[in-house]
């Protein structure tokens, strides 16, 4: 496929839009073609001249339609966008056209005990602060809470504060229903629910556009951050499980942290003791009798403790974990980078070891703790020294040989960023639904290796 702008006529193309706004700036254009990929050094040079042709904001879902008609007639690439906060070029265009920002699309549609619906410009945060008037919230959300959409989130994302209780995306329950615009021949809008979710969600928009969500929400609790520090990393660790494991704990988020990683994190660096490891917790206040008993059986310390009151203002340490960690340590260190590591479940923590005691200080620990199946991981967002593509591939097959499994964010390849292997039920709706295959092109392996 060639780029669109090598034969479309813009301006007619503005004009069969009508009151449909747009963005042609050149420079805006560029800045609404990307997202944080530069985390990688493989993605920097192949995707940073990759940008749309024009950018469309539609406000409802009759545009939506209206744009996917005449991207459709003119065999334009179309590529959906939220905030462009994901890291591997999930949004980037390969092909040009057009870039879809949904962020005009961001009315919560009705919410009610447990459940929202809502468009998927949303912004989280905006989400949250609306369901805790009712006594709920968001069962979880990335780091990039203050500026993600929930279409985004849903469309690049996995899990993020909160998969410690309520597991990731993909986990049954956590998405119930979309209504998705396809690319037929004539775009028409059609409604997903229970399992057939599945079909769209973290797909990276190749298979349709996401124009509304209905997704479930938790209780409200009185949340608690704190940070605790650890002489010895493998404490750390242990007491990161442990805490994991205890459900009488009510708990959002643990975040365990190896040093040097605290010591990018600016606003701690008088708090959390130089050469230290820190876990960064969100914790209900109810339970932090228990808590303290704990990390005191695995010699840990608390440096900083906020209160649900002092929460809703200032610092806050979910912007220090998930892969925030990876964007305080590459301010400090532009030649970092990172991987995203599912550990298999071990009380004993033995591949955790292992890879500590051999990498050293060039793959630093960076462990999430979340449920996934019903089981609980910890999950690695490893800080990585880099030096040569060579050597990252080598760092990945250590882990992969040892029953690790790599969701790569070095490829903006699909399926090479999650479990290596064509997920069928996503190929087959996109040649339904998207049978030009003008979304987001060459993004899906299954459908590129088909052609």
């Amino acid at each position: 496929m060639t780029r669109a702008s090598d034969k479309q006529n813009w301006d007619e193309f503005c004009a069969l839009l009508g009151e449909i706004e747009t963005i042609s700036d050149r420079t805006q254009v560029a800045k609404l073609s990307q997202d944080y990929y530069h985390f990688s050094p493989i993605l920097q040079p192949l995707l940073q001249d990759k940008t749309g042709d024009i950018v469309v904001l539609p406000r409802s879902e009759s545009e939506v339609l209206k744009v996917a008609k005449l991207c459709v007639d003119s065999e334009i690439p179309l590529t959906v966008r939220g905030a462009g906060t994901g890291n591997y070029g999930q949004c980037v265009p390969l092909k040009g056209g057009v870039i879809l920002d949904m962020s005009k699309m961001n009315n919560i549609v009705w919410m009610k005990p447990g459940l929202a619906c809502v468009e998927p410009g949303v912004k989280l945060a905006a989400l949250d602060k609306k369901t805790r008037e009712i006594g709920w919230e968001m069962r979880m959300f990335p780091s990039t809470y203050r500026t993600a959409t929930i279409g985004g989130f849903i469309g690049g994302g996995s899990g993020g504060i909160g998969s410690i209780t309520y597991g990731q995306l993909r986990d049954n329950g956590n998405l119930h229903a979309v209504r998705v615009v396809t690319l037929e021949a004539e775009p028409r809008i059609i409604e997903l629910r229970g399992d057939a979710v599945q079909n769209i969600n973290h797909a990276y928009g190749t298979n349709g556009i996401i124009t509304q969500l209905e997704i479930p929400l938790a209780p409200v609790y009185p949340w608690t951050e704190l940070i605790v520090t650890f002489k010895e990393f493998m404490n750390a660790a242990k007491f990161g499980q442990a805490l994991s494991q205890s459900d009488g704990i009510i708990k959002k988020l643990v975040s365990i942290c190896a040093a040097p990683i605290p010591s990018y994190f600016i606003p701690f660096r008088d708090i959390i003791p130089s050469g230290e490891q820190a876990a960064l917790l969100m914790v209900a206040e109810t339970s932090l009798e228990p808590l303290q008993e704990l990390i005191k059986n695995f010699q840990g310390k608390i440096c900083y403790q906020k209160s649900t009151q002092e929460t809703v203002k200032g610092t806050t340490i979910i912007e220090f974990t998930w892969n925030h960690t990876t964007l305080h340590a590459r301010s400090i260190d532009p030649s970092l980078t990172y991987l995203q590591t599912l550990f298999p479940a071990d009380p004993e923590l033995k591949l955790i070891q292992e890879c500590y005691d051999y990498f050293g200080d060039e793959v630093i620990q960076h462990l999430e703790f979340l449920r996934t199946g019903g089981n609980l991981h910890p999950a690695g967002l490893q800080i990585v020294r880099f030096t040569n593509e060579a050597r990252l591939n080598e760092i990945i097959q250590y882990h992969e040989d040892r029953g690790a499994i790599i969701f790569n964010p070095h490829t903006y390849i699909l399926e090479d960023g999650g479990m290596k292997k064509v997920d069928l039920q996503q190929l087959n709706f996109k040649q339904k639904y998207d049978p030009l295959g003008l979304l987001n092109p060459g993004k899906m392996r299954g459908w590129v290796d088909n052609g």
